[in-house]
């Protein structure tokens, strides 16, 4: 399928209201074309859809219109320059980005990289970076129990309880 056909197709599925099938097909689009800074804006419109800051503002990192508070939950997410340049997916010299700003912000990110490294890293060579990646995880914050979270969770216990409860006395029905 062509990239045009792909991305009527991703209109289609965003004016139906699938944004899950539009989110996957612009992310496959993303990995095909990984130095398409329109697929990448796309892309972040989409995240924009589910309330993901850190998403959009992983994948506008590259403009220089990007909104500064989804820079900062990209960056928060993503603390350390290794994960940063994993979470970019960029491939190729930073001169194939086509806008000033972008090729700007990759040289930032793969500096950053290598001093944090102590050693030359490479868009084009993952495991240039991979020694940045091992040990540490994305921080993902944790937040406090809330009442619809616990008045969910007691909901799905009882549900499965009558289930098996059901299941249950289905059995024993059989046998008497």
């Amino acid at each position: 399928m062509s990239l045009r056909e792909t991305l009527a197709r991703v209109d289609a599925d965003l004016a139906a209201g699938r944004v899950p099938v539009a989110r996957q097909r612009l992310r496959g689009l993303v990995s095909s074309f990984p130095n398409d800074l329109t697929l990448r804006r796309r892309l972040a419109e989409v995240y924009r859809l589910y309330g993901d800051a850190a998403e959009a503002g992983r994948w506008m990192y590259l403009e220089e219109d990007r909104n500064a508070d989804e820079t900062a939950a990209f960056e928060a997410r993503y603390a350390s320059p290794a994960w940063r340049m994993k979470a970019l997916a960029w491939r190729g010299p930073e001169a194939t980005a086509g806008a000033a700003f972008a090729e700007k912000q990759l040289v930032a990110v793969r500096t950053a990289c290598a001093e944090e490294l102590g050693q030359p890293v490479d868009w084009e060579d993952p495991a240039s970076y991979r020694d940045g990646l091992e040990g540490k995880c994305e921080e993902v914050p944790s937040e406090p129990w809330t009442v619809g979270g616990v008045l969910a969770v007691g909901g799905c216990l009882v549900g499965v309880l009558a289930f098996v409860a059901i299941w249950v006395n289905g059995v024993v029905a059989l046998f008497d």
